[in-house]
Order: C-alpha cells, then structure tokens, then sequence
C-alpha cells in the first residue's frame, strides 16, 4: 500500500503539515511546574455538580502552580448541543469563582491557543488524520450502518467483545483502488485508528488519583473522524491538548475505559502523554448503599439548585473543599481566616472511589461561612440573590440597606457568633418580622389566658422606655414577672412546675411574639431598638386589641 498515496486521495486538500501547525502553537512560557488544564464540557446545557468538582480541581491546580485554566469547547456531537449552553456554563461557573485564563467566551474567544470550539478546528484535525493515514496509521471505512448492526449482533451471539477489530475490521487492509472505487462513487466514509495492540498484553500506568493501573492494550480500530469530517472526541481531545500545550488532564473516571486508547493514540500521534486525574463521582447515601447523583433523581445535582437554594458560593467552595481534600477541614480550624486560594490543594488527596455528597454538612458549613461574615457583606449577598428569587423581599431590602444591615448585625462576631441562616433562602422567616407586611398573627400558648397576656403585656407598655440599656430592660421585665405571680427562678420551677402559673421564660415569650409574631427570634432588646419606640408600641397595642 502506498500510504502516501492514499492520504493525498483521502485529504488532497490539506496541504499544510503537523510541523506548520506546531510552529503556530508554541510552547508556553510558564514556571517550572506549572500546570495548564481546561475545561472542556459538551454544550449539553445541563451545569451539574460534578462540572463545579471538576472545575475547582483544575482552577486549584492551574493556579497555585502559576499555571493556566482555560476553556475548550468540545461540541463534536452536534446532536447533543443546546444552544446557548456554552454561555449558560461561563456564567454558571463564574457564579462559583471559577475564572478561566483563556478559552471560549460569550463574545467568541479569549486567547493564542485557540479556536477554542472543537467545530472550529476541523483544518487543524485534518492536518494530523492526514499524517496518520501518510504513516499507515489510519485508514477510510465504508461499512454501511447496517453493516455495523449485523456484526454487533454477530458478536452479541458469539459472546465475543463489541468493536470494530480483528476478522471485523474489514476495510483495514483493502487495497487503494477498492477505496478510490467508493470515492468516486460519492459513497461516505470514516476513518478508523489501526490499532496494533493486543488484549493479550497490559501495561502499568500511574494515575494521579488512582495510582498505579494495570491496563489492557487496546485492539480496537475506533472512529477518528467521522463522516462529515468533523472528530470524534477522541481524536480531538488529543490533537487539542497538545496544540493547547495542557499538561494535566482532570475528568471523570468513566473515561477509563477509553485510556487505552487515548494512551496509544498520543504514541502514535508522537504527542506528550500528559499526566492524568480520573475523579471518582459524588455520591449519596440511598437508604444503606451509596449511589452516584443522577440528573433524574437528584434535584442537588444541577448547580441551579445550590444558587435558588441560596447557598453562598464561599459555602459551596468550601464545603467541596472538605470533600476533596480531607485535611482541609484541619487547614481551617487553623486558619479560620484565610482566604480559601491559601490551602494546597492536592489532587493526591482525592477519594479515588469517590466522594460522598452530605447535604446536611454542607448546610452546617454554609452556616459557618455566614456567621463569619460581616453584616454588610451579608446584606449586599442577600439583597442579590433575593432580588433574583424573591423580587418583593428583595426590594425591601434595596429600599433601606442600612436598616437590613442593622438587622443582619445582631449576634455577629465575636467568638461564637449566631448562625441562623444557612441559606439566603432562610433570610426571610428569620427577619421578615421587622417589615410590617411579613409580621404574622401571634398564635399564643393556649394554656395562658388571655387576660393574663394582656396584663402582661400592658405592664410592658406602661414600664417600657426605648433609652434603658439592656439590664434596665430585662430588670423591668422580671418586676412584671413578679408583679402577676409568676416566678423568675428557673431552678425552682423546674423542680416543681406545678407551684408557679408560668415564668420569666413566658413573661418574655408574650412580649416577644407580641412584637415579632414569633416564639423564636434574635435578641428582643436589640429587635426594639432596631424597629424603635413608636412600631414597637404599636405592634403591642395592636395585639392587645386583638386579644
């Protein structure tokens, strides 16, 4: 067979060589040991929570190494593709701090290495298909579709292994003029890899998170370009990482089986092989068993979920943190101030089975993260995010920042701060009660009688006084508490409950849902100096009314 022959038949329109394209990419000037990763998802539309894993790994790894994180878009499969799935991606990972060097944007592309859109690349994939077939690597395929049912169904019977191989490979070795017969008779080709090896044979590979793997050789003759001339992912991805000059490639480790294959395609490409990080996938506990997240049963797989929950994205990255890494939680009880770009982040401290996915850690985190942050930074995050979601709390907010901030401020800082928001979502139930239109009807104890609430609550009135510090306040409401026989020694009551009508505890729990509607809510001093004399009063009187 004269290779050459057929690759100039195959691609007469190619005429520039691998060595002109490599000289358009040169090799990046970057410190020893830096890292160049990407990201390169499928514009399928659908952001999950595997996309932000995957994404924070590379970002770690690009980064704290003074390497580059840039975004290639793998839209191959044009079936598959959603449109404007490729913006809904950067802005949903920029959501998440997840900031690219270089690579695809809205507006086209960001960079020297590019295109960036595999689509976009079809000359440059046709310049190496071209050298593979020149070097007797590749070669066309004619079968028909229902030539590749009949012999899957074949292999099916014989229980054999699936795949284009072996006795199966019928155009591997046919001659070029059997070829160019199908050529001028228009009739469609792909063109498959010769594999040469053997499931006979393995090889050790070492993986970043997996370790040392035995791996089987590949025999498979897999499509490399299909037969509108665009690549199949395989070919791509290999061309693409080593024009894009990537050393590390970070994906999921359903993409092992395809290892071997990728792994013999860079050899015979003459590519540096870069270094691999399979991750295992997030996972939850299923009654006793752990199961993978799935986009159909899983609502907390897709990163819509997180953002209309209202989960800070400081909670998220570090709650992921904790389950990539398992000493970060140490790094943070040391470090409780520093930002989270300070830990080094290892990608040989990931679960090479995978990681387990806990909701309710991640809500003890994210109550952790808001309690640590000031009031301001409270607000401005809330206000955005219930503008987005819940426009009418949200206007309220905008229209008076700093009342909402005055709000946001009690019981924050110092070293055991309050953590009543876990969620921006959970801002409302907790504060709505400062807004006339959120007070809801106090639902009294039914063991007290009214009479008794509202004596209560009268005394309050003729004793309150705006200007008393917080021991004044509370000293008048143990006087009432007294003054109608009720008892403010807790240890007494609660040796015997039956000797006293009710307690402090209640006395402030009257006052207390009389001017919040709740039984639960922050420090009532600091609630009425905050809502100030006249609605504080107001709210009293308005219950008295009622009752």
């Amino acid at each position: 067979m004269d290779y050459q022959a057929l690759a100039e038949l195959l691609f007469p329109n190619v005429t520039e060589t691998p060595d002109d394209v490599q000289a358009r990419f040169p090799r990046r000037q970057l410190p020893e040991g830096a890292v160049v990763t990407r990201m390169a998802p499928s514009p399928t539309g659908f952001v999950h929570l595997g996309n932000l894993v995957q994404g924070m790994i590379s970002e770690r790894m690009a980064h704290q190494s003074g390497g580059v994180l840039f975004l290639r878009v793998e839209d191959t499969d044009a079936k598959r593709e959603v449109p404007g799935a490729v913006e809904v991606l950067i802005d949903s990972l920029e959501h998440y701090s997840i900031r690219f060097d270089e690579g695809a944007t809205h507006t086209g592309d960001n960079g020297s290495y590019g295109p960036y859109r595999q689509r976009q690349r079809a000359s440059i994939y046709h310049v190496f298909a071209k050298k593979l077939v020149s070097e007797g690597k590749a070669y066309p395929c004619f079968c028909t579709e229902e030539e590749l049912t009949a012999m899957r169904e074949q292999q099916e019977a014989n229980k054999e292994n699936f795949g284009y191989y072996g006795k199966y490979a019928i155009w591997r070795d046919r001659s070029i003029d059997e070829i160019k017969a199908q050529i001028d008779a228009g009739n469609p080709w792909v063109l498959r890899f010769k594999s040469e090896g053997s499931i006979e044979n393995q090889f050790k590979f070492d993986d970043l998170v997996k370790g040392k793997l035995t791996i089987t050789e590949n025999d498979v003759d897999n499509v490399l370009l299909k037969s509108d001339g665009i690549p199949t992912y395989h070919f791509a991805h290999a061309v693409d990482d080593e024009l894009m000059r990537t050393t590390h490639v970070v994906r999921g480790d359903e993409w092992l089986p395809s290892l071997p294959f990728h792994i013999q395609l860079f050899k015979a490409l003459g590519f540096n092989l870069p270094k691999y990080v399979h991750i295992g996938p997030l996972m939850k506990m299923d009654g006793n068993s752990k199961r993978k997240l799935s986009k159909r049963k899983d609502p907390e797989l897709a990163l819509t979920y997180y953002k209309g929950e209202g989960f800070p994205v400081q909670a998220m990255r570090e709650y992921l943190m904790t389950v990539l890494n398992s000493n970060f939680e140490d790094w943070r009880r040391a470090n409780p101030d520093a930002a989270i770009e300070d830990f080094k982040f290892s990608p040989k401290k990931l679960n090479p089975a995978g990681s387990l996915f806990d909701y309710a850690k991640l809500v003890d985190v994210s109550k952790n993260v808001i309690s640590r942050m000031a009031a301001e930074e409270v607000c401005t995050l809330l206000t955005q995010w219930a503008m987005e979601f819940d426009p009418g709390f949200g206007e309220k907010l905008a229209s008076d920042p700093e009342f909402a901030t005055k709000i946001l401020a009690i019981g924050r800082g110092g070293k055991k701060p309050r953590k009543d928001l876990a969620t921006w979502k959970d801002a409302k139930d907790y504060m709505g009660f400062f807004y006339d239109e959120y007070l809801q009807k106090p639902q009294f104890d039914e063991k007290f009688d009214k009479a008794v609430i509202s004596d209560v609550l009268n005394r309050f009135l003729e004793k309150f006084d705006i200007a008393d510090d917080s021991g004044t306040w509370f000293e008048k409401v143990k006087a009432i508490t007294t003054e109608i026989g009720f008892t403010t020694d807790m240890k007494a009551y609660k040796v015997d409950p039956t000797a006293f009508p009710g307690t402090v505890a209640d006395v402030s729990t009257f006052i207390r849902q009389a001017v919040t509607g709740k039984t639960n809510s922050p420090d009532l001093y600091t609630v009425m100096q905050i809502l100030g004399k006249d609605r504080t009063v107001a709210r009293i009187r308005n219950v008295i009314a009622q009752l």
